[in-house]
């Protein structure tokens, strides 16, 4: 499981970046969602790594 984390303001991303930041569940800074480890989730909060916290968490 995979806790990512909203940190930096989404005012200043690109359309791209505020849809992926939408899909991953997080609205607000501080914002937290826990979600599956799957290559696609990895994949999203990679693309909007400098907006988030991304906290690998066990079972």
């Amino acid at each position: 499981m995979l806790k990512v984390t909203l940190k930096k303001s989404k005012i200043k991303a690109t359309k791209s970046q505020r849809e992926t930041i939408r899909g991953l569940g997080l609205t607000r800074i501080n914002s937290s969602r826990v979600l599956e480890d799957t290559p696609a989730i990895r994949g999203m909060a990679g693309k909007v790594g400098h907006l988030v916290d991304v906290e690998k968490i066990d079972n």
